[in-house]
Order: structure tokens, then C-alpha cells, then sequence
């Protein structure tokens, strides 16, 4: 079923970034970034979920974590807004004869069908969405989830302050411009400049107000990466 969106509501296709409607970059991407899915799911698998648990991957791409963790979870569902990424998801699940259930759908759209999932896994995917946006996003997650439910978000995030940002991010375009990935300076560049990664205090209080309790939070050393666990709390309102 098609629901209308209102007028005010964020496209999400116009927001994916340009890269990610890029036939050729989506061919490329499992090349040029691990997603270290094993590691992953052998993270959740260590917080006791397992063969009977639900999983929302939102923002799940060429499904490097989603198609892993059908092979460990009972129910997983990857969600992406990209046709080119999801039409290279859909090849990989029928090469695979994959279990994996894949959806066209975004933060601000995915309608979540059957049981409640026991985890909602995001990774480098919400910098896609402005601030307001992700504060929207996380709330719907929260809503998806019952209490005691899992987030598992990790996303390019700035822990350090903005008197240090020119610096910082000078130095990080450097960085990858010289670095033997296929990541380019001017990909650094182009994420700064035209892309929503936020800092580490302006994200944190957005997700307690969504109503998450934050469970682990890990940051890169260089200071542009961070890792949560995100519990799901009763609503003190």
C-alpha cells in the first residue's frame, strides 16, 4: 500500500547521496569499504540474540551485514531507499538463495510488518538525513522497538569540538587522499561538504530524547567514527 507523504516530508532518494544512485560506485562498494559484518553479528550473537531474533537493517546497501546475519538470525529485513543498491542486494540474495527479505524503503518510511524486531542495525546510513530528520528517524525506530530493544548505529561522528573542526577535517581529507583505499580525498570532501554528519553531542541527546538509554558508545582515535548500543527504555512521559 502507497501511502501519500505530505508535502513538508524530506525526499529521501534526493537525500541518499549522489554515489549511492551511481551504478558504477555501487558495482565498486564492496570493494571499497567492509562493512566487518562477521564481527557484527558475532557482536549481537554474544548479547544473546539468535535463530529466533528480528532484525531491521535500515540503510543496508549492497547488504553486506543484512545478508550475513540472515545466516545467524531468524527474520532479516534489509531496508534501502536505492534502487541501484537494492537491484544489487536483490541479485546477491537470489546468487545466495538467501532467506534475507529486502524492501524499498527509507528511515522516515519503512512501515514494519509482523513480529517486533529485536534489533534495528544502521551503519553509515543517518549522516544521510539533516539533523531534524534523524531526530525523526530515531523516534521511529523507538517506536518499532519494544522495551529493551536494540539499536545498533554506527555512523561517521564527530567527538571533538568546533574549534577544532577546520583542523580535523583538513586533516582527514588529507588523510584519505593518501591512504591506499579507494576512498579519495575528494569523497572526503564531498561527505563534508554535502552530507549530514553531526557531531557527537549534538547526536547523543537526539537519541536519549528518542528514548534510548545509551548503552556503549566507542569512538574512533582520529575522532570521525562512533559506535553505539542503543537500549530501548519505557517512555517517562
Amino acid at each position: 500500500m502507497t501511502t501519500t507523504q505530505p508535502g513538508w516530508q524530506l525526499d529521501e532518494i534526493a537525500s541518499i547521496g549522489r554515489e549511492n544512485l551511481d551504478a558504477e560506485h555501487v558495482a565498486r562498494y564492496d570493494e571499497k569499504e567492509d562493512a566487518g559484518a562477521a564481527g557484527e553479528v558475532a557482536l549481537l550473537r554474544s548479547l544473546g540474540y539468535g535463530d529466533e531474533s528480528v532484525v531491521v537493517d535500515l540503510g543496508a546497501g549492497t547488504g553486506q551485514f543484512a545478508l550475513a546475519a540472515a545466516e545467524s538470525f531468524g527474520r532479516v529485513v534489509a531496508v534501502d531507499p536505492s534502487p541501484v543498491m537494492l537491484a544489487r542486494l536483490r541479485d546477491s540474495v537470489r546468487a545466495r538463495g538467501s532467506s534475507l527479505e529486502v524492501v524499498e524503503g527509507g528511515f522516515l518510511t519503512y512501515e514494519h510488518d509482523g513480529a517486533a524486531p529485536d534489533i534495528v542495525y544502521s551503519r553509515w546510513a543517518l549522516h544521510h538525513l539533516p539533523d531534524f530528520w534523524k531526530s525523526i528517524a530515531l523516534h521511529r525506530i523507538r517506536s518499532m522497538l519494544p522495551v529493551g530493544g536494540l539499536l545498533r548505529l554506527s555512523d561517521v561522528v564527530f567527538s571533538f569540538g568546533i574549534d577544532e573542526a577546520g583542523d580535523r577535517i583538513e586533516a582527514w581529507c588529507a588523510a584519505l587522499g593518501a591512504d591506499d583505499t579507494e576512498w579519495t580525498r575528494e569523497d572526503a570532501e564531498e561527505h563534508v561538504r554535502d552530507e549530514h554528519s553531526t557531531y557527537s553531542w549534538l547526536l547523543e541527546p537526539m537519541i536519549e530524547a528518542a528514548g534510548f538509554e545509551i548503552r556503549a558508545a566507542t569512538y574512533s582515535e582520529d575522532r570521525f567514527l562512533a559506535e553505539y548500543l542503543l537500549t530501548a527504555i519505557p517512555d517517562a512521559r
